[in-house]
C-alpha cells in the first residue's frame, strides 16, 4: 500500500524504470516486426525458395515461440525476479537474429525465428509488469500504453529500415543489424533495479531496504498485499473463485487481439500490395500502422486512466472492426494512408489496453503471473492469425484477410463486455489512492 511522502522520488524512480523498459521493448517490437517488414524482399529472393504458405508457417511459428517465452515468464518472473528474466529475453532474440541472417535454409531460418519468438516471448509481460510494479497510482494504465508506443516504434522502426537497407544490401542485413542489442546488455544490467515489490514479496527485505534507501522512496509504496508470499507465482490464484471467470475472458479477449496484431503486422504489406499497391507503398503502411499505433497509445493512455481501460478497450476495438473493414476497398493513396494510420491507432492499444486491464484487475502478487498467461494463451491467436492468413492468400483470398481480422476485433469487444471488477483488488486501489492524496497535501509533487 502506499504511503505519504516521497512523491517526488517514486516518480523519479518510475521515469528511470519506464525509460529503461521502453528502449527493451522497442527493440522487441523492432526484432518482431521486422519479419513482416521485410517478408517481400524475402519472398522476391528466388534462391531462397520460401513460398507465402510456408512464409506464413514461420510466422506462427515464431509466435509459438512467444507463447512458450511468455508461459516462461508466467512460471518464473513471481519466481527468480524481473531483471534476470528481461534480459536474458534480449540475449536470446539477438542471438537469434544473428542465426536468421545466416540462415542457409527455410528450415534454419524458422527456426531461428523461432527461438527469438522465445526470447520475445519472455520479455514483454515481464517488461509491462515491472512498469506497473513501479508507476505511480492513478498513472499506471498510461504508464503501460506509453511503454507500448516502444513496440509500435520497433515497428516502424522495421519498415523504415526494410524500405531503406533491403533494396541495397539485402534482407539479411536487417537481422545482422538485429544482433546490436547485445552491446548494451551491461549498461542496462547496471541501470534497471529489480522490482521492490518482487524483493519484498520473496522475503528479500534487506535487499528490497537497501534499493529504496538507495532511490529515496518510501518501502511500503511497493508493498504488496497481505498473504502475497503464499500466492506468489501460484497459476491456481487466477482461478480462485471470485476471478477464474475473468481470467478466461481476459485470455479470449487476447487470443483475438493478438491475432489481429500479429496477422495485420505480417501480411498487411502483402495484402496491399494483392490490392494493386506497388512493393514500396505496401511496406510503407507498415510503417504508418506503426506510426499511427503510437500516436493512440498516446491517446488510449490518459483515457484509460479516467474512464477505465476496459472501456476503452472496447471503444478501440470496435474503431479498429471499422478500420480494418474499410481496407477491403481500393481508395486513392492518400485516403488509405489516412484509413491505415486511423486503425493502427485504434488496433495496437486496443490489445495494449487488454494487458492493461489484467494488470488493474488481479492482486499485486499474481499480477506478473496473469500477465504471462493473458499473453501465452493469446499467443495462439498470433499463431493462428499469421498461419490463416497465409492460407487465404495463398489461394488469393485478399479480401477474406480483411474481413477475417475485423471480425477478431469484434468478438474481443463481445469477449471484454462480460469482464466485471474485482472488488478485493478495487479496495487495495482505493486506499492507495488516498494514501497518494493524502502525500500530495503534505508534500510536493
Amino acid at each position: 500500500m502506499a504511503q505519504p511522502g516521497g512523491s517526488t522520488a517514486i516518480t523519479t524512480l518510475a521515469t528511470r524504470v519506464i525509460a529503461l523498459c521502453w528502449f527493451l521493448v522497442l527493440l522487441d517490437g523492432l526484432d518482431l516486426f521486422v519479419y513482416g517488414a521485410v517478408l517481400p524482399g524475402v519472398l522476391d529472393d528466388k534462391a531462397f525458395h520460401l513460398t507465402k504458405a510456408v512464409a506464413g508457417d514461420i510466422g506462427s511459428l515464431t509466435n509459438f515461440g512467444m507463447l512458450l517465452g511468455a508461459l516462461t515468464a508466467g512460471l518464473l518472473t513471481d519466481r527468480i525476479g524481473r531483471r534476470r528474466l528481461l534480459l536474458a529475453g534480449v540475449v536470446i532474440f539477438s542471438l537469434a537474429s544473428g542465426g536468421a541472417a545466416t540462415a542457409p535454409s527455410v528450415g534454419v531460418f524458422a527456426v531461428a525465428r523461432f527461438i527469438s519468438g522465445y526470447g520475445l516471448g519472455a520479455l514483454l509481460p515481464t517488461c509491462i509488469a515491472l512498469v506497473q510494479e513501479f508507476a505511480p497510482p492513478r498513472r499506471k494504465a498510461i504508464a503501460v500504453t506509453f511503454l507500448m508506443t516502444a513496440h509500435q516504434a520497433g515497428g516502424a522502426l522495421a519498415g523504415a529500415l526494410a524500405m531503406s537497407v533491403v533494396h541495397a544490401l539485402g534482407w539479411r542485413s536487417v537481422y545482422w543489424l538485429g544482433m546490436l542489442p547485445l552491446l548494451l546488455i551491461p549498461v542496462v544490467w547496471a541501470l534497471l533495479p529489480e522490482s521492490i515489490t518482487y524483493l519484498i514479496s520473496s522475503g528479500r527485505t534487506e535487499r528490497a531496504t537497501a534499493l529504496a534507501s538507495k532511490y529515496g522512496v518510501p518501502l511500503g509504496f511497493y508493498a504488496p498485499e497481505p498473504g502475497a508470499e503464499r500466492r506468489r507465482g501460484d497459476v491456481r490464484a487466477l482461478f480462485a473463485a471470485p476471478v477464474r471467470t475473468t481470467t478466461l475472458l481476459f485470455w479470449v479477449a487476447s487470443f483475438f487481439g493478438l491475432l489481429l496484431v500479429y496477422g495485420m503486422n505480417t501480411w498487411l504489406p502483402t495484402m496491399m500490395r494483392g490490392h494493386g499497391y506497388n512493393l514500396g507503398s505496401a511496406i510503407s503502411f507498415l510503417l504508418v500502422i506503426n506510426l499511427g499505433g503510437i500516436v493512440g497509445m498516446l491517446v488510449a493512455g490518459p483515457l484509460a486512466d479516467r474512464f477505465g481501460p476496459q472501456r476503452v478497450a472496447m471503444a478501440w476495438f470496435a474503431c479498429t472492426a471499422v478500420g480494418v473493414g474499410l481496407l477491403v476497398n481500393h481508395m486513392p493513396l492518400v485516403w488509405t494512408y489516412v484509413v491505415v494510420f486511423a486503425t493502427g491507432g485504434f488496433l495496437f492499444s486496443a490489445q495494449t489496453l487488454i494487458y492493461a486491464s489484467t494488470s488493474s484487475y488481479y492482486l499485486p502478487s499474481v499480477r506478473a503471473t496473469a500477465l504471462g498467461w493473458v499473453s501465452a494463451v493469446g499467443r495462439w491467436g498470433s499463431i493462428f492469425g499469421p498461419w490463416f492468413g497465409g492460407v487465404l492468400l495463398s489461394h488469393g483470398l485478399t479480401t477474406s484477410g480483411f474481413g477475417m481480422f475485423s471480425a477478431a476485433a469484434v468478438i474481443a469487444l463481445l469477449t471484454l463486455a462480460f469482464v466485471r471488477r474485482n472488488p478485493e483488488v478495487d479496495a487495495i486501489n482505493a486506499a492507495d489512492d488516498l494514501a497518494a492524496t493524502e502525500g500530495s497535501t503534505t508534500q510536493p509533487v
